[in-house]
């Protein structure tokens, strides 16, 4: 490759990255508009929790005047997303405290839980694959493919309830409720996290893994491979010098996928534990129809899916350069 063809090339990454950026802006757009339409439709208001059953309706009528509730929701919508973009979510209905102030107590812990669940599983999860890979059609590929699938197939509160009975319940081992103190040591700190990182792990370990798996298989289909074993390239350097750089694209564009669903199971995972993360306190919030601090949640969660997308489609980009002469 020729050096004046280096700056088109990355002109063309650019672009295609600019791209994707601007796509991921007008979805969170339009994901904002569904999660305002969506919270506006479930039942009852935060002025009817906050008053009670016995309230009489000009009480509630009242309330729902003072709380902005009463107006029509285009304005409502308008105010909360010029709101969100100026980083400024509102006020808690429910707390009367700032969303922003909520949130940020809570955030750390769920950072913490997914940083630790995706630490824990993406090791797993290139060793299972790429055992699997290599190992294609032998009786280790066709053990871990049923491992694999009976651990997507179990939904995280099968796995967590299944967890509390064995370490919690019978041998012992770790609390049935995740409680941190304030300044743990390591001890403390390893058996808090052991149960709700485990659950969260099993089914990124095995997603991940299958999508590893199918991405060294490509490439270790693919003539170049064939022309380093016939070259006498041993099993472990094909591997780790030739198949996986090639395949970072797909196996990063997975990693985002599958990591991306962290947030999803850490929403019943915080439940069944009683940890005090951002999930959790988004099913408080629609508990007490909160709904600025609902749907300031949905949107952490709903950017962050987004973020993680838009690195793996940015990191599929620079490392093919084919996409990069678009």
């Amino acid at each position: 490759m020729s050096a004046a063809s280096t700056p088109s090339l990355w002109r063309g990454a650019g672009r295609l990255i600019g791209k994707r950026i601007g796509l991921a802006l007008v979805t969170l757009l339009l994901v904002s508009a569904v999660i305002f339409t969506i919270s506006g439709l479930l039942p009852g208001d935060a002025a009817q929790e906050v008053l009670g059953q016995g309230a009489t309706p000009e009480q509630v009528a009242a309330l729902r005047h003072e709380m902005g509730l009463d107006r029509p929701a285009p304005v409502r919508y308008a105010e909360w997303l010029g709101s969100i973009v100026a980083g400024d979510p509102g006020q808690s209905l429910v707390a009367n405290k700032p969303v922003a102030d909520i949130i940020s107590e809570r955030l750390p812990n769920t950072l913490t839980l997914a940083a630790l669940a995706a630490l824990v599983s993406v090791p797993f999860a290139f060793l299972i694959g790429i055992a699997s890979a290599v190992s294609r059609g032998r009786k280790l590929d066709r053990g871990i493919n049923v491992l694999t699938l009976s651990m997507v197939a179990l939904p995280e509160f099968l796995v967590a309830t299944i967890a509390v009975l064995i370490f919690a319940v019978e041998l012992l081992w770790l609390p049935s409720i995740t409680i941190v103190p304030k300044d743990p040591t390591f001890a403390q700190f390893a058996r808090a996290y052991a149960m709700p990182v485990m659950v969260l792990a099993v089914g990124v370990v095995a997603q991940l893994g299958r999508m590893i798996r199918a991405a060294i298989i490509a490439e270790l289909d693919r003539p170049y491979v064939e022309m380093a074993r016939l070259k006498g390239v041993g099993p472990q350097r094909l591997v780790f010098r030739h198949v996986l750089p090639n395949a970072i694209g797909p196996i990063v564009n997975a990693m985002a996928l599958s990591l991306s669903n962290l947030f999803g199971g850490a929403i019943i995972v915080e439940t069944i534990f009683n940890y005090p993360g951002l999930a959790s306190l988004m099913v408080n919030a629609v508990t007490s129809r909160d709904m600025p601090l609902l749907q300031a949640c949905a949107m952490i969660f709903c950017a962050t899916y987004l973020l993680l997308v838009l690195i793996a489609d940015t990191v599929a980009i620079l490392a093919n350069p084919r996409l990069r002469q678009v």
